[in-house]
């Protein structure tokens, strides 16, 4: 089987140069970054004397042997899973589109035949929820998926990019600007959660919100968040 992971990382933004250069350092050339933001409420900000939650999450495509190394080498040497350091998550990809694709994501990996097909592997007991809601709706969701379990998330501002003859997806406007939250969760509470943002923030509520999951495969960086 196919074992090339999806490798993503919620740090702090002011860290995000020294993870790239750690990355790198591992072999890692190729690491995409984009800003986000933690969700956690007012009050919790106070409790922990934390005076914001600017993040950023990079992206980078590995496999599975690099992302097993990747993980162990975070909680070694970067010590991630200390207290508000960050987390990273690796996600099975079933596919990957062409060799040259390969070349660029990954290079100096040589892909096989068995790239090719869908991986199962599933290593830990979390799931990546991704919610994607309309913007300035990220509250809702997340009050939401509190409800069901959740303990945090991280969200991504983005856009939509729908064709002309898809304006809307279930009375939902895609091609404007939209809201990813990120969320980890057990994958016994992982219904539970999609469940209560489904009741309390989907389609015919503000934040019209599209949810859906992914097994993860490797995880640090929740030793405290449990």
């Amino acid at each position: 089987m196919s074992d090339i992971q999806l490798y993503i990382t919620v740090i702090r933004r002011e860290d995000a140069e020294r993870y790239t250069a750690f990355y790198q350092k591992k072999d890692v050339q190729v690491v995409y970054s984009a800003p986000a933001n933690g969700t956690a409420t007012a009050k919790t900000l106070d409790l922990f004397g934390l005076e914001k939650t600017e993040k950023s999450v990079l992206f980078s495509v590995v496999a599975g042997e690099k992302a097993r190394e990747l993980t162990k080498a975070l909680l070694s040497e970067m010590y991630i899973d200390l207290p508000d350091q960050g987390i990273a998550v690796s996600v099975p990809l079933s596919t990957v589109g062409g060799h040259g694709v390969f070349t660029h994501l990954m290079p100096g990996y040589t892909p096989t035949e068995q790239d090719s097909e869908v991986n199962h592997m599933n290593h830990a007991s979390l799931e990546l929820i991704i919610a994607i809601s309309e913007k300035g709706q990220t509250d809702l969701v997340m009050d939401a998926a509190r409800a069901g379990g959740a303990r945090g998330g991280t969200v991504i501002h983005a856009k939509g990019t729908a064709g002309a003859g898809t304006k809307t997806f279930f009375g939902v406007s895609i091609a404007e600007e939209k809201e990813m939250i990120f969320i980890v969760a057990d994958v016994d509470t992982k219904r539970d959660i999609m469940r209560s943002i489904m009741q309390g923030a989907g389609a015919n509520t503000e934040a019209r919100a599209v949810v859906f999951s992914m097994p993860v495969s490797e995880a640090c960086g929740f030793r405290y968040g449990k």
